[in-house]
């Protein structure tokens, strides 16, 4: 992948947490368990996270993971909470920030490589990561292993600053009504396409 690829970064989010991020950032989650918040995480990955070295740098909780594509296995899972949850819009130049670090899936992996910025863009196939679908039913080895590729992240440490934030996608009417209620000065639109 190349960094002109990247027009944006992205972060799955419960809305009732958007005020919040709106004043703190999104957190790591070591910072995140210092303030009130509703989680999405799933708490068996959060185990594998949680003592996890990235080599030559810092434990995995304590950066801030934003997704290159939300269309991914995790917004899949939260499918019954399309109304509750939101993605927010990370504007590319987070890249720029110091010590950001890329996994070339997800960070929870057995088979994930950290790696600096230029290294870690050049070892994540764009096309696999923005792929439609991860499914390959003739094919159950390939089919983890995309699965696993298309939660790409750019771990951000400790946190992605307010000033980062562009934008909001929602997946319904209804999501688009409560956030509204917030009063967030953000654009927002309706993506049903981008959830499940």
């Amino acid at each position: 992948m190349n960094r002109d690829d990247i027009t944006e970064l992205q972060f799955i989010a419960p809305i009732t947490n958007v005020p919040s991020i709106m004043q703190h950032g999104i957190l790591s989650h070591k910072l995140s368990g210092q303030i009130d918040h509703h989680s999405v995480a799933m708490s068996e990955i959060q185990e594998r996270r949680k003592n996890k070295q990235i080599p030559g740098a810092r434990t995995l909780h304590d950066y801030a993971n934003l997704y290159f594509d939300a269309h991914n296995p995790m917004l899949s899972k939260l499918r019954a909470c399309n109304d509750d949850i939101c993605i927010l819009r990370i504007d590319a130049k987070v890249l720029d920030l110091p010590g950001v670090i890329i996994a070339d899936r997800n960070a929870a992996s057995d088979w994930v490589r950290f790696s600096p910025l230029i290294e870690g863009l050049k070892a994540i196939d764009r096309e696999r990561v923005f792929a439609r679908f991860w499914t390959h039913p003739q094919d159950l080895y390939h089919e983890m292993s995309h699965k696993s590729e298309k939660c790409a992240e750019v771990l951000v440490p400790d946190c992605v600053m307010p000033g980062y934030l562009i934008g909001v996608y929602v997946a319904s009417e209804r999501a688009l009504s409560q956030f509204q209620q917030l009063n967030i000065n953000l654009p927002i639109c309706i993506r049903s396409d981008i959830f499940f």
